[in-house]
């Protein structure tokens, strides 16, 4: 039954039950019920979002445990609803630019529904011919990320040797598509044989192998690239950034978007040979997606316009429901999903 503007709702959320170390567990979160107001207070710009579809992000893992040094994004608030990107549709609005119905995306909470104090954080979605999911994703914060880091941060030539760990994930399946409509030879790693099969068949990519069946990495990496890799696209760290250094060209580029292998570790692991980035010249560079969020715009209507004519593909892997949540945002630790990993709040 549809309710009164400002009718009080149930509102069912996943917390976080307690700081983390170590690996975290189901059990450390846990889905409860609240309530939720339907309207937004007099005269305040807020608006209320309902919830559709909340992403499951790596870099979450870093906000289940407490800092004593600020990181660069705030801890989770124990016993409040996680927060992370996600896509819902506006119940009620004090925004002008906001108006009841409109489909959007932003930062939200993983809860049915949720209090918006600043919209202007928030996307509208202009595209919503194409399923809604896919603005946690292809069209979204990681799609984003893909685009800015490969491009902006790698910086690719017509001809490169391009290489991508968590290929199949989020962003590396994106990455390694961009690269191949860039003209680059593309080798991907990932840690199921089904994953390297999508990578080759679906997205195209030159070569990949699963990493967890290669006892020597660096032997690997040399087998694919015996003339050397110009671009390394960064999101696991640890040993395979070892080998890769090994493994650079002269004035290569690493775009270091993440390290999860490195997310779980009391004390993570050391590169051991770093010298090789001053020997090879290589360009080894940190970035965030918040920084190019003033060219979502320009993004989307390209990225929109690579689905359309068939030269990106994507795969999403949804969990229905929030009592989902904890195992999808687990999974991500041990490679259970394959595709981009999201939980589906509400369907529309």
């Amino acid at each position: 039954m549809a309710s009164a503007a400002g009718d009080e709702v149930p509102n069912k959320m996943v917390i976080l039950k307690r700081y983390v170390t170590g690996f975290p567990s189901e059990d450390d979160m846990e889905v409860v019920t609240g309530t939720a107001r339907l309207a937004v207070p007099p005269g305040s710009p807020a608006m209320v979002v309902k919830n559709l579809y909340v992403s499951c992000d790596p870099y979450m893992r870093g906000r289940m445990t407490k800092h004593e040094r600020p990181s660069y994004v705030p801890d989770f608030v124990l016993g409040e609803a996680l927060v992370n990107f996600g896509v819902g549709k506006v119940m009620a609005s004090g925004h002008p630019e906001y108006k009841v119905g409109d489909l959007v995306w932003g930062m939200t909470g993983w809860e049915e529904y949720t209090l918006v104090p600043k919209p202007e954080t928030f996307f509208k979605i202009n595209h919503p011919e194409f399923p809604l999911s896919y603005y946690t994703g292809v069209l979204g914060m990681p799609g984003l990320t893909a685009w800015a880091g490969f491009l902006d941060v790698g910086k690719p030539k017509k001809g490169d040797y391009v290489f991508v760990s968590a290929a199949s994930g989020a962003v590396g399946q994106l990455v390694g598509q961009l690269a191949k409509l860039t003209g680059c030879y593309v080798v991907g790693s990932a840690g199921s044989d089904e994953k390297v099969n999508l990578l080759k068949t679906k997205f195209g990519f030159d070569e990949a192998f699963n990493y967890k069946k290669e006892e020597d990495l660096d032997a690997a990496l040399r087998r694919y690239f015996p003339d050397g890799i110009d671009i390394y696209f960064e999101n696991v760290g640890g040993p395979t950034l070892e080998a890769v250094l090994d493994n650079m060209r002269n004035h290569g580029r690493i775009p270091v978007c993440g390290m999860i292998s490195q997310y779980n570790l009391e004390e993570p692991e050391g590169v051991h040979n770093l010298f090789q980035v001053v020997a090879k010249r290589v360009r080894m560079e940190g970035f965030m997606v918040l920084d190019y969020f003033n060219q979502y715009y320009k993004f989307e209507e390209e990225m929109a316009g690579y689905l359309k004519e068939g030269k990106i593909t994507y795969v999403e892997d949804i969990a229905e429901g929030l009592e989902k949540g904890p195992a999808a945002l687990i999974g991500l630790f041990t490679g259970r999903n394959v595709g981009k990993q999201l939980v589906a709040v509400a369907r529309e």
